[in-house]
């Protein structure tokens, strides 16, 4: 890398050559892991569960190029693109590229580089997808009804797998000492966090209703769905709010309902189905009621 080159004009040429080539999204996000010299043993391990939310963005077909015969996700390829931004910025400006960092979500990405903790690297994946959510919206107001109810899931769970790390009494309660070790990025748990593979086929845009979709996800998606996380979720929020210095997120919920690029009106979907097996799981983890969560 040349020093007079400024690392946020160098990661916009990556990204560029890469945006109408999914496999090369996940290239070079898999190159950014590998840090500005090649050599980065610290820093790889957390590329499993980046590899595997992004993997599961090429299987739909999501990240595919406008111009394809079935196009992907204008939305979906702006969110993957703010993610690969943040990193390449990270990884140019850490090997001696111009700087300073363009945003506060690159800031984060270079901290994650210069200190590879799990906290760290939630800190900067999420803050970059929270940014690249609130950015976009107008592109996710246009997705179809199914599409826009499953941003907000992926959303929440995404910043539920943060919390485990880092806010554990808030995330698991009475269990929080599993909390880390659950959520941790670099072990395999994380991916089932990051997607959703089990309940929604691998194809865009999805043509099923909502409910269809719920009536299918059985097992352990629903219980952390509804069991879990349902019950955080405005404290899930605005600990995440604080955590990632974004404010706006907490326009993204509203009285415990989930409301990105979806009506408050239509909450219903959010309240939980009849089973035993939630209920139990609800009166068995509740809600803590905290104060700020300590660091």
């Amino acid at each position: 890398m040349m020093s007079e080159v400024a690392a946020a004009d160098w990661a916009g040429q990556q990204v560029a050559s890469v945006r109408d080539d999914p496999a090369g999204r996940l290239a070079l996000m898999e190159r950014c892991y590998h840090g500005p010299f090649g050599k980065a043993p610290r820093h790889l391990p957390f590329r499993r569960a980046a590899m595997s939310f992004m993997g599961w963005q090429l299987r739909r077909g999501v990240l595919r190029p406008a111009f394809a015969e079935r196009p992907g996700s204008p939305w979906w390829r702006a969110v993957n693109e703010r993610i690969l931004r943040d990193g390449c910025e990270a990884v140019g400006l850490s090997g001696g590229l111009r700087g300073p960092a363009s945003s506060p979500t690159a800031e984060q990405w270079l901290s994650f580089a210069e200190h590879p903790t799990a906290r760290a690297w939630y800190r900067a994946h999420n803050g970059s997808v929270v940014a690249a959510y609130l950015e976009n919206r107008d592109l996710a107001e246009a997705e179809n009804e199914t599409e826009r109810f499953f941003m907000n899931v992926v959303l929440c769970r995404v910043l539920y797998a943060h919390a485990l790390v880092a806010a554990p009494r808030i995330s698991l309660g009475r269990l929080r000492p599993l909390a880390a070790l659950l959520g941790d990025p670099r072990l395999g748990m994380t991916g089932i966090f990051l997607q959703l593979s089990r309940v929604l086929p691998d194809e865009y845009p999805l043509r099923d209703s909502v409910r269809s979709h719920l009536d299918r996800e059985i097992g352990f998606g629903r219980l952390l769905d509804f069991g879990v996380i349902a019950p955080r979720l405005q404290q899930l929020y605005e600990w995440s709010a604080r955590e990632l210095g974004q404010p706006g997120l907490l326009d993204c919920v509203r009285d415990g309902a989930l409301v990105y690029a979806w009506p408050y009106e239509d909450r219903y979907v959010w309240l939980p189905p009849r089973s035993f097996l939630i209920r139990l799981v609800r009166r068995t983890l509740p809600p803590e009621r905290t104060g700020p969560q300590r660091s």
